[in-house]
């Protein structure tokens, strides 16, 4: 992966390459006297993710790690810069329906696994949906019990509702969702902080498996260090709309360059010895 903050042309090649990528937003005045005021979320960035690569995204609360995400997946228009997937440029202004190629190769994973999951629907709906909102062909029946089981759940639990199963398997729900239409690109927005101990390992070794058995490029947004540690190859640490710190994830983990990326490491929790 290639990655630096600044306006330089050279991010070198990518399945997921941004040039120049910044986002403003306008701040709203508080008296009509007042001038008018923007906010940087995030500034130019140049960023390259190669092709089965996968990149952790780490930084506090408004680091502007959400904000690069959504640039690029071409689901916020960026104030500067351009991105593109595949050799192919995103345009973000686009209708929905022309930008079915890039919802096509990208899967996403949030937060909350409940929250996430229309609790209307069959867990087979819920999963099958990108198949016929991306008009992708085939027997949708075969591919979702496929899915179900490639994610650890039983085939027969495609009848059942959200609130029929536990966390983790929600959660499992969730990635078969988000892979069912074989992306290539995988993204998790902290994909398992609403989960406990347990469940987040057996879901962080699926998310490994998955990674080796589908070549899936991943993003992985969190706050969660030793998530990022175990999923990703590269990280690039965010602060203040910036990537003040990157590359290979041990080096930069192990050996940080950046006071910023000492503070987030000394702020981990770690058990005494006995």
């Amino acid at each position: 992966m290639t990655v630096s903050d600044g306006t330089g042309t050279g991010t070198g090649t990518g399945l997921i390459v941004a040039e120049g990528l910044s986002r403003s937003f306008p701040v709203r005045r508080r008296t009509i006297f007042e001038r008018r005021r923007t906010s940087t979320a995030l500034h130019p960035t140049d960023l390259a993710v190669p092709e089965g690569g996968s990149l952790g995204l780490i930084g506090e609360s408004g680091s502007g790690k959400s904000t690069l995400v959504r640039l690029l997946l071409g689901l916020d228009r960026p104030t500067s810069g351009r991105v593109s997937v595949g050799g192919r440029e995103v345009d973000a202004t686009a209708s929905a329906r022309s930008l079915h190629w890039l919802r096509r190769q990208t899967g996403l994973v949030f937060q909350d696994p409940y929250a996430s999951l229309d609790p209307r629907m069959s867990a087979g709906r819920i999963i099958a949906e990108p198949l016929w909102a991306l008009d992708i062909p085939g027997d949708h029946r075969a591919r979702v019990r496929e899915v179900l089981e490639q994610v650890g759940l039983d085939a027969g639990m495609a009848d059942r509702h959200p609130h029929e199963f536990s966390g983790g398997q929600r959660q499992r729900i969730a990635l078969a969702r988000a892979i069912v239409h074989r992306p290539r690109i995988l993204v998790g927005d902290e994909p398992m902080s609403a989960l406990d101990v347990t469940v987040r390992a057996q879901i962080l070794a699926l998310l490994t498996r998955l990674q080796a058995e589908e070549g899936l490029t991943m993003i992985t947004v969190s706050h969660d260090i030793g998530l990022v540690q175990h999923l990703s190859d590269t990280v690039a640490v965010m602060k203040d709309g910036r990537i003040v710190e990157h590359g290979a994830t041990a080096a930069v983990l192990q050996h940080p360059a950046h006071e910023y990326t000492r503070r987030l490491l000394a702020a981990v929790p770690v058990i005494p010895a006995s």
